[in-house]
């Protein structure tokens, strides 16, 4: 079985958000946790998933990278 993207995920000081999200994407989240589950061999969540997911998805984005870099991105706090 090819390894997942998503690996170990970090034990990280957890910030609470509130989410609606399609069911189609909530039915997958839950797989892609069952699978990660039986990879991993230990219990995985799938609300666990979502920060690394989405934390994955914007370090792959290249022109956000770039602005983050130049400094058009605000600093973490800022624009809430």
């Amino acid at each position: 079985m090819p390894k997942l993207r998503i690996g170990e995920l970090p034990d990280d000081k957890p910030v609470k958000v509130s989410a609606e999200l399609p069911a189609a994407v909530h039915r997958d989240l839950i797989a892609y946790a069952e699978v990660l589950t039986r990879q991993c061999g230990q219990l995985v969540g799938p609300t666990k998933l979502i920060a690394p997911m989405l934390a994955r998805f914007m370090a792959a984005d290249r022109e956000f990278s770039k602005l983050k870099r130049e400094g058009h991105v605000p600093a973490t706090g800022e624009g809430q």
